[in-house]
């Protein structure tokens, strides 16, 4: 499973890129809006950094504007994914950007049917979100594992299934287990996935051993 951090945080895409496992990161209007930058300067930051896939997500909302944003989006920088929400437009605008050799991720998904027409529309990745579906109460992780069956069922489907709305490590265990073929985690969440207390009293153990013995 490949790793994206889900951040428009420069500083947050560098440290993930300086562990050596970033494969690709995924913004959204929030996150940008959060830094308190131009989207374009966000943007381009990022992708000096990262060779892998970019998502920018458009904020129009008829098929139109979101063509209009995503082409020239996708201008920016050959790693630029451009991010539309799982509507009718949306899927519309999937269709046409993807004609035009644009990669598109669509997001916003909730259920494998609407997963099902995202990859008709010829989607390069499908957003799941996990974390928004447990709010309430429905379990976010089984949608993730039922769009991998279904999309296994078709080798004409290319679409990959990326789990979105990672709120905690068990979340990206649960991902991985489900065969999803991206996990794109919040930067704490990442951070905390090194933690264990095992690791912190072994490494106490082993450092307080050698001092002794000096």
């Amino acid at each position: 499973m490949e790793f994206f951090v889900d951040t428009a945080d420069v500083d947050e895409v560098r440290r993930a890129e300086d562990y050596g496992f970033l494969d690709g990161v995924t913004t959204n209007p929030s996150l940008v809006a959060d830094s308190g930058r131009e989207l374009e300067d966000v943007v381009l930051d990022i992708c000096e950094m990262v060779e892998g896939p970019v998502s920018v997500e458009v904020t129009a909302t008829e098929t139109e504007g979101m063509l209009e944003e995503g082409r020239r989006y996708a201008e920016w920088a050959d790693n630029v994914i451009i991010k539309v929400p799982l509507t009718p437009d949306g899927v519309r605008a999937c269709n046409r950007l993807t004609d035009d050799g644009i990669g598109v991720n669509v997001t916003l998904c909730f259920s494998p049917n609407q997963a099902l027409l995202a990859a008709r529309a010829g989607a390069t990745y499908i957003s799941p979100f996990v974390g928004r579906l447990d709010d309430i109460g429905h379990p976010g992780m089984e949608s993730v594992e039922t769009i991998v069956d279904i999309y296994d069922n078709y080798d004409h489907i290319e679409t990959e299934v990326l789990a979105a709305s990672i709120r905690h490590p068990r979340h990206v265990t649960k991902a991985a287990l489900a065969d999803a073929d991206v996990a794109t985690v919040p930067f704490d969440v990442i951070e905390q996935m090194f933690q264990h207390p095992k690791t912190d009293l072994g490494l106490e153990s082993f450092l307080d051993d050698w001092n002794d013995a000096q």
